[in-house]
């Protein structure tokens, strides 16, 4: 069929002729709507893109420079677009003194640089303090 052929049965048929693979010898092309065959692209590669959950463990007596760290992967992990679960694991009687884990989630929520939402605030899981901190969109 003749690119003049095949332009009139996509007239005809109220459709766009559509050059799917333009390495090929001879061209290869589609008649299909364009605008569907655009929003379907658009769909697949929004579709590759993934957000994944890092998890930072740690315990209510964490050493300052040990925080540090944990803050400063947090940071990575939210610079590189991905989501940061930050969980505080209580042992024993440590779960008496609460408030620790409370003041140690406020200094790592100041401490966070760069655009960030905190999708969950720090709250109690069984013997657990979760926090999701996520990118600003």
């Amino acid at each position: 069929m003749t690119v003049r052929e095949a332009l009139a049965v996509a007239a005809e048929k109220e459709l766009d002729l559509v050059e799917v693979s333009p390495n090929a010898a001879p061209p290869v092309c589609k008649i299909l709507d364009f605008g569907k065959y655009k929003y379907q692209l658009n769909k697949k590669h929004a579709a590759r893109k993934t957000v994944d959950v890092k998890e930072v463990k740690m315990r209510p007596q964490i050493n300052e420079h040990d925080l540090d760290l944990k803050i400063r992967n947090i940071n990575r992990f939210i610079e590189g677009g991905d989501k940061a679960k930050v969980v505080m694991i209580f042992r024993g009687r440590e779960i008496i003194r609460q408030e620790h884990g409370m003041k140690t989630f406020e200094k790592i929520t100041s401490q966070l640089t760069g655009k960030f939402n905190i999708e969950q605030a720090p709250r109690f899981e069984g013997k657990n303090i979760t926090m999701v901190v996520a990118p600003k969109s």
